[in-house]
């Protein structure tokens, strides 16, 4: 009496099966950790635009972002974005990074920042367009620190200096005259609230550290502590819907 034994794998096409599941398993793990970028990154995108009112571009860290549709911890991320608009300014550089972020319910209800940093920079083109009319042209010297601003047609000068006092930047004048005389109350006044308000609205949290005039503009760093990050457009005041 014969007995049929089941034929026998051997070693070697054992091992290729494996080594095939084991790469299939690996490309199905990046297809889907790829999605799972791309939708969250749309949905993070979409809640710091409303923040910071302008398209950005959105970097995540080391953590995997699979990890993120089971606690909604998103950990830390880094966004860059140009042609900001904080309150009046316009033409505001960012580069921000936010740190320990946790999603309400995949972003439907917020969610919130741990802590935040941010470099801002605005060229003078910039600050001359958010201050319009009122000037002609703007100079930044990063030697003496200050920015002169032509008023009048060219015809005068108002020398301005921004300063950090207590997270706050304020604009102090240097000099403002024509031939020898002082400039109008009203117009130096007017500039340096529009450049002050330029220099002092930023989103989710962030205060001055430090403010610098350099040859072609200022430059700012920011530091934020915890903040929320909730579902209100700061354009309309109108509630928006983020899922993740």
């Amino acid at each position: 009496m014969t007995t049929n034994m089941p034929p026998r794998i051997g070693a070697r096409p054992l091992v290729i099966a494996l080594a095939v599941v084991a790469v299939l398993l690996v490309a199905a793990i990046g297809g889907t950790e790829a999605y799972a970028r791309h939708k969250i990154s749309r949905c993070i995108s979409g809640a710091f635009e409303q923040q910071m009112g302008s398209n950005i571009d959105v970097g995540f860290g080391l953590r995997p972002i699979l990890l993120s549709y089971v606690d909604g911890k998103v950990g830390s991320l880094t966004v860059d974005s140009e042609d900001n608009k904080f309150g009046p300014a316009i033409g505001m550089v960012v580069h921000a990074k936010f740190n320990d972020i946790e999603l309400v319910d995949r972003g439907r209800g917020g969610g919130t920042v741990g802590s935040s940093s941010a470099d801002v920079t605005w060229n003078n083109a910039g600050i001359q367009e958010t201050l319009g009319t009122m000037v002609s042209g703007v100079r930044s010297s990063a030697s003496t620190g200050v920015l002169t601003l032509d008023v009048l047609g060219g015809l005068a000068q108002l020398e301005v200096q921004p300063l950090v006092r207590d997270g706050n930047i304020t604009v102090e004048t240097k000099s403002a005259q024509l031939l020898g005389i002082g400039l109008p109350t009203d117009l130096v006044q007017g500039i340096v609230e529009t450049f002050t308000q330029s220099l002092q609205s930023y989103p989710l949290g962030l205060r001055a550290q430090e403010v610098k005039v350099t040859d072609d503009g200022v430059a700012v760093h920011l530091s934020g502590g915890k903040t929320s990050l909730d579902t209100t457009d700061t354009r309309t005041g109108q509630q928006v819907e983020y899922t993740c």
